[in-house]
């Protein structure tokens, strides 16, 4: 077997195998929240006996098992509490996109947008106020600016909101 490239974050011409859109974003309060709901599990007095077959690739294999070791569990067990959350609705299926989970993509590429505004009229207002002789409309330009950089970040804090209690209300779903 041929040794693959080592991956590079951000190289171009690089696309992620399958991905369809940017990978999400790996936060630890979730990496917590799934050890958590693999360690919720109460031992029972009675063993289990009922079972269900499934089968993987050999990478889907090696991922699970290489998670599971991480995470100091049996890889039967991770497995296990990962579809026992999922029954529980604590855990969505990646592949099930809801219009929520679109609102959510929207409103964070809204904000980037946003935010690319206020930075280019931050970079305005700085050359305006880098010294040197002011022009005659440079006051006037210098007001505008600011008066535009408050919206941006009222519009920011407002995208903020708006995702978050999207986010919110589809976790509570």
């Amino acid at each position: 077997m041929a040794e693959a490239e080592p991956r590079r974050e951000g190289a171009p011409g690089q696309e992620a195998a399958g991905a369809a859109g940017p990978p999400a974003a790996v936060r630890a309060a979730d990496e917590a929240a799934l050890y958590r709901v693999a360690r919720r599990r109460a031992r029972k007095k009675v063993q289990r006996k009922e079972r269900v077959d499934v089968r993987y690739s050999v990478a889907e294999k090696q991922a699970i098992l290489a998670e599971a070791r991480r995470l100091n569990l049996a890889g039967a067990h991770f497995v296990g509490a990962l579809v026992v959350a999922h029954l529980n609705g604590a855990l969505a299926l990646s592949g099930r996109r809801t219009s929520r989970d679109d609102l959510i993509d929207e409103l964070a590429a809204l904000r980037t947008e946003v935010a690319r505004i206020g930075t280019n009229v931050n970079q305005v207002a700085r050359k305006l106020n880098s010294g040197g002789h002011p022009h005659p409309g440079d006051t006037v330009i210098l007001a505008e600016a600011q008066r535009v950089l408050g919206l941006a970040r009222d519009t920011a804090t407002s995208i903020d909101v708006a995702s978050d209690n999207a986010a919110t209300s589809k976790a509570a779903a």
